[in-house]
């Protein structure tokens, strides 16, 4: 006779009713590729910060006219020192509302020159708000509009960083000037973005003799100095040529010598996908080089891409800007940074106004804005 098992009988198999209950599963098991990268993205701060400054900067230049004080082509006083708004009045009690104090000649003579004392005229106090009205101007260049993000409010001319030797208002030429130079930049680097990313793959992907004799003329192109071919190339025009001809031209210019970079990089790329299983799959079962092309190897190389155009537009900008302080890359009456940025050719006048140097802040946190986002792009486009 078989001695009988003591121990309990095993749990029941049923399952336990899940109504009602949520399952919780991998969080990542359905995302898509950009919500991956854009969840990378958001874990670097420098990338988020980057990103920031490019989207002010892009708002910046689309609605400058809002943004901007005053005409960038209205007249004052010629290299007037910047007017810091202030929350005082004369007697150094606290007001609510911020002001500014123009410059004015006082009755006091210096005792030495017998000039008479410059100082700020606190009788006549210029306060300030947002939202008021100002010079006239026409919002993305369709509505009619008059009101300016933030100036004085009886319309008297302030000046946050000051003037320049016209006398024209520093602050709103460069919120204008982002316009132009930023315009310059992207339009020069979707040029250099298509052309470059074309050739590329197509020279990497069919290879042979074609890919041969179009790296000879990538190394060819990449072999010229490029800022003697620069202004060389920029004297060709007239001066008397229209400035949207002018314009035109330095962008042709900038994008012709600017390619072959992009072109060589997005080959590397073309050369180690082709080799890949499942490129080689789609040429044994027939595909088109076509579809191999836009299908497989494209949307592989976009990430290499985008990371490259973000790191490309800052050097577009420091070089329009050196061109521009030659005089080799806008002309009046348009605006730019490197176009300000020539009233600087002279120590003496760096020395005793130092303010008409404010462009190249703005040239600063573009460069760093740019750069940052590429830094923070090229860890998060490969979030595997």
């Amino acid at each position: 006779m078989l001695a009988r098992d003591p121990s309990p009988p095993p749990p029941s198999l049923t399952p336990l009713p899940t109504e009602g209950v949520a399952v919780a599963g991998p969080a990542h098991g359905n995302e898509s590729y950009i919500a991956l990268v854009w969840r990378r993205l958001k874990r670097s701060w420098t990338g988020m910060a980057g990103l920031c400054l490019v989207v002010l900067l892009l708002v910046m230049a689309v609605f400058a006219e809002f943004l901007a004080p005053m005409d960038p082509k209205a007249t004052d006083v010629a290299f007037a020192p910047p007017q810091v708004p202030v929350f005082h009045d004369k007697d150094g009690n606290f007001v609510a509302r911020p002001r500014v104090y123009a410059l004015s000649d006082s009755a006091d003579l210096d005792p030495v020159t017998f000039q008479p004392i410059v100082g700020p005229d606190y009788d006549h106090p210029r306060l300030l708000g947002f939202f008021v009205e100002g010079a006239p101007y026409k919002l993305l260049g369709l509505i009619p509009a008059n009101r300016h993000f933030f100036a004085s409010m009886d319309g008297q001319p302030v000046h946050f960083l000051g003037t320049d030797k016209f006398g024209r208002d520093v602050l709103s030429r460069a919120i204008h000037g982002s316009r132009v130079s930023l315009m310059i930049a992207l339009t020069v680097v979707f040029i250099i973005t298509v052309i470059g990313t074309s050739i590329g793959m197509i020279s990497g992907y069919f290879g042979g003799k074609f890919d041969v004799w179009m790296q000879r003329f990538v190394e060819l192109v990449l072999a010229f100095p490029q800022l003697p071919l620069y202004l060389a190339l920029t004297t060709l025009i007239p001066v008397t040529a229209p400035t949207n001809v002018f314009l035109g031209f330095v962008i042709i210019v900038m994008s012709a010598l600017g390619w072959a970079q992009m072109s060589r990089e997005v080959r590397g790329k073309t050369l180690a996908l082709a080799r890949i299983d499942y490129v080689r799959a789609a040429m044994a079962v027939g595909a088109t080089d076509r579809r191999i092309i836009m299908q497989h190897i494209f949307p592989n190389v976009m990430s290499h891409v985008i990371v490259a155009v973000t790191l490309a537009i800052p050097t577009v900008v420091l070089l329009e800007s050196f061109l521009g302080f030659l005089g080799f890359a806008v002309k009046p009456p348009l605006i730019s940074w490197g176009l300000m940025l020539q009233d600087t050719a002279t120590y003496s006048v760096i020395g005793t106004y130092p303010w008409i140097l404010s462009p190249v802040g703005f040239v600063l946190i573009t460069v760093f804005a740019f750069n940052a986002l590429g830094d923070g792009l090229r860890d998060a486009v490969d979030p595997y």
